[in-house]
C-alpha cells in the first residue's frame, strides 16, 4: 500500500475522519505528489526545501494563506505518520512554518433574526413540521449539520430534555434541549415523521419526503428557504445557527467552558473566538457613553 493510502486509512480508523476530510486530504496530497514527481523525487527522499518550494508554488498560483496552510497541514500530517510508523527517520516539515491565515469572526444572526428563521416554515404539511422541528433543534443545541443528520431517535431523550450527538472522532456529548425545540420534535414525531417514513425506517430522526435519511443538500435547502421566508438578507448556513447558538448564550452570561462542552470543541481556544464578538452589554455601553455613537438632532 502506498504511504498516502496508509495515512488516510489511519486517519479514518484512528481519528474517525469524515469522508469530506479524507477527500480534502487526498486532493491536497495528490498535488504534493505531483509536484515531487515532476522533480523526480519521492515522498521518502524529499526534504524541507522541497516542501518549502511546493508552498511557494501554491502562493504563486494565487492560493490564499488559509489554503496554503491547509496544504501544509496535510503534508505535515503525512510525514508525522511516516516517522511514527518507522518509515522515515525525520520529518522534513518539522521546522517549517506556514502562513498564518487571518482568523475570521463567525457570522451570526441577531436573536430576532434567529427566531424569525426557525419560526418561518409553514405548518400545513408534513415537511413544514419537520423543518420547524429541525431548525428549532439546530438553534437550541448548536449541533453541526453532520451531527444533526446522523441523529437517531434513541439519541434524543424527550423526557429528560437532552440530546446525545456524535461529533468528530466519534466523541459523544450530552447537550440540553430547550422547551420549544422539545415541543416541535414531539409534534414532528407524532404527526409528520410516521407518514414520511415508507416501508423501511432508516432510524434517523430526520427523513426526507422519500422516507430516507435527510441529506446535507436537503438540510442546506431547508435553511436557505427558511432564511428567505424570514427576510434574512445575509448568507445563512447550518454553521450560522451553530455560531448564533454560541454567541447568544455568551451574550446572556453563559460561561465559556459550558459552551465549549455543548459545542463539542476539544480545545477551549476554538470556543474563545466568540469572546471577540461584541456582546449586547458592550454595544449598549458604547451607545450610551461614546460621544459619537448617536446621530445628533
Amino acid at each position: 500500500m502506498d504511504p498516502v493510502a496508509e495515512y488516510l486509512e489511519a486517519l479514518q480508523t484512528e481519528r474517525g475522519a469524515s469522508p469530506n476530510t479524507l477527500s480534502a486530504y487526498r486532493r491536497d496530497l495528490s498535488g504534493f505528489l505531483g509536484f515531487l514527481r515532476r522533480r523526480g523525487t519521492r515522498i521518502e527522499s524529499a526534504g524541507a526545501d522541497h516542501v518549502a518550494r511546493y508552498l511557494l508554488t501554491l502562493r504563486q498560483a494565487g492560493l490564499g494563506p488559509r489554503s496554503v496552510a491547509r496544504h501544509l497541514s496535510a503534508v505535515r500530517g503525512l510525514y508525522r505518520f511516516l516517522v511514527r510508523e518507522g518509515r522515515l527517520g525525520r520529518d522534513p516539515t518539522e521546522h517549517l512554518e506556514g502562513p498564518r491565515p487571518p482568523r475570521r469572526l463567525p457570522r451570526t444572526l441577531s436573536p430576532k433574526e434567529a427566531v424569525a428563521l426557525v419560526e418561518s416554515p409553514t405548518l400545513d404539511d408534513r415537511a413544514g413540521i419537520r423543518d420547524r422541528a429541525l431548525l428549532e433543534l439546530l438553534y437550541a443545541t448548536g449541533m453541526r449539520a453532520s451531527e444533526c443528520l446522523a441523529l437517531r431517535i434513541e439519541d434524543l431523550n424527550l423526557a429528560a430534555g437532552y440530546v446525545i450527538p456524535t461529533g468528530k472522532g466519534d466523541r459523544q456529548r450530552l447537550v440540553p434541549v430547550g422547551a420549544q425545540a422539545l415541543h416541535w420534535v414531539r409534534v414532528y414525531l407524532k404527526t409528520a415523521r410516521p407518514s414520511l417514513v415508507k416501508r423501511v425506517d432508516p432510524g434517523t430522526l430526520f427523513v426526507n419526503r422519500a422516507g430516507r435519511r435527510l441529506s446535507r443538500q436537503g438540510l442546506w435547502g431547508i435553511i436557505k428557504k427558511a432564511a428567505r421566508r424570514a427576510g434574512v438578507r445575509t448568507a445563512v448556513s447550518p454553521h450560522t445557527l451553530r455560531h448564533s447558538f454560541a454567541s447568544h448564550l455568551l451574550e446572556r452570561g453563559a460561561d465559556l467552558r459550558s459552551i465549549q462542552a455543548m459545542l463539542g470543541h476539544a480545545d477551549i481556544s476554538t470556543t474563545q473566538i466568540y469572546t471577540h464578538l461584541p456582546s449586547a452589554a458592550v454595544r449598549e455601553m458604547y451607545r450610551r457613553y461614546h460621544p459619537r455613537a448617536r446621530v445628533s438632532a
